[in-house]
């Protein structure tokens, strides 16, 4: 279709000036597609941050072998204290074995945050000491350590006080994030709290170099645990790893899809018909089906690179503002998605327009110069 055909427009020029023409229903397509691309980013990127997170703050604890009860879930806050604390001395007995670190894991409900209850030498032996930005270990039984994220997030200061599962804790120390849980507790004061006198969740263990063969070890001690390597833990710390979020992502998706779909098949089949005597002004001066065709794609990809520009601004904008207000809440947009989320939005808002397109494509230039 060339320029002259258009009495003095070029296509660019009439796909602007029937975008404008109907504003409010071109910003709703464009809101919809905006819309897709900051669900499918932002909850990704929200599953993905925090399941990443959690394993890289559970391999700073330094251990290489996690030892846990039978059929106990990867995520810790849903584990059970059932194991004899009195196991970790025969843990520690096994070929192989370095440091053993009991932990008590106890979820706080209110602030949804896991507790670690730790014996704080055998815990802090597995790694590095503990560097304190500020404060110091805790030394009483209401004492706890906080790392800095949490901190920030609750505004927490050394000699403050803070509400931890249901009882009042005196922030002690001020650590850096990235080793295990937000907060900890004296080991005793955890049992205590969650009723689980000399009992723990979990064990972490770690070896002298060769970790296979010392959790194999360890599989011949313990047959009915779950004794999980630290390489094998953080494979399984994938959010494309995890059954139970794959129905959910993909749901999530599904339905922004979906809304992609039914807003640009309505905006442009309403178009189509406004435009019946239009799209037959064009046939008459020359235009092709393929040409009319090429049109209403055209259209459908200005409003595509609209809302995929308007969706990726809003989601990068609310990652930028959650980074500030909630540094706890971990956000992780990968390149891949990015790119995935606007071959979506592309592939709803296309199939969206086909039919109207179809449509368009078959008037007869007679009846089109003829509707009213």
């Amino acid at each position: 279709m060339s320029e002259k055909r258009y009495s003095g427009f070029s296509p660019v020029q009439l796909i602007w000036n029937n975008l404008r023409a109907r504003p409010v229903r071109s910003v709703l397509s464009i809101a919809a597609i905006a819309l897709q691309i900051f669900m499918i980013l932002l909850i990704v990127g929200l599953t993905a941050g925090v399941v990443h997170e959690w394993g890289q703050r559970v391999e700073g604890v330094g251990a290489d072998i996690l030892v846990q009860p039978p059929n106990s879930s990867i995520f810790f806050g849903f584990s059970s204290a059932v194991m004899q604390e009195s196991l970790g001395d025969k843990i520690s007995g096994v070929e192989g074995v370095d440091e053993v670190a009991p932990v008590l894991l106890v979820m706080d409900t209110t602030g949804f945050v896991v507790v670690y209850g730790i014996d704080y030498e055998r815990f802090e032996a597995l790694g590095k000491p503990f560097v304190f930005r500020k404060g110091r270990r805790f030394e009483q039984p209401d004492e706890a350590i906080a790392d800095d994220r949490v901190a920030a997030s609750r505004n927490l200061k050394v000699g403050g006080k803070v509400m931890l599962l249901n009882h009042e804790f005196t922030i002690s120390g001020i650590v850096p994030s990235g080793r295990g849980a937000r907060f900890f507790i004296p080991l005793r004061a955890a049992q205590e709290i969650a009723g689980a006198d000399k009992r723990v969740s979990i064990f972490y263990v770690r070896s002298t170099g060769d970790t296979e063969r010392t959790r194999a070890e360890l599989v011949k001690l313990l047959p009915n645990y779950r004794i999980r390597s630290l390489a094998e833990y953080l494979t399984l710390m994938n959010s494309e790893n995890l059954p139970a979020l794959k129905p959910f992502v993909r749901s999530m998706i599904g339905l922004g899809v979906a809304i992609s779909f039914l807003v640009v098949l309505l905006t442009m089949h309403t178009t189509v018909l406004e435009r019946t005597r239009e799209i037959g002004i064009l046939k008459a001066l020359g235009s092709s089906r393929i040409g009319i065709l090429g049109l209403i794609a055209e259209e459908t990809l200005v409003m595509v690179g609209l809302g995929v520009a308007v969706g990726l601004l809003c989601t990068y904008g609310v990652w930028a503002v959650l980074k500030q207000t909630a540094p706890t809440l971990a956000i992780k947009i990968s390149l891949v998605w990015v790119i995935r989320s606007i071959f979506l939005a592309l592939a709803g808002a296309i199939t969206g327009a086909l039919y109207p397109a179809y449509r368009a494509a078959q008037h007869d230039p007679v009846d089109a110069l003829a509707y009213e």
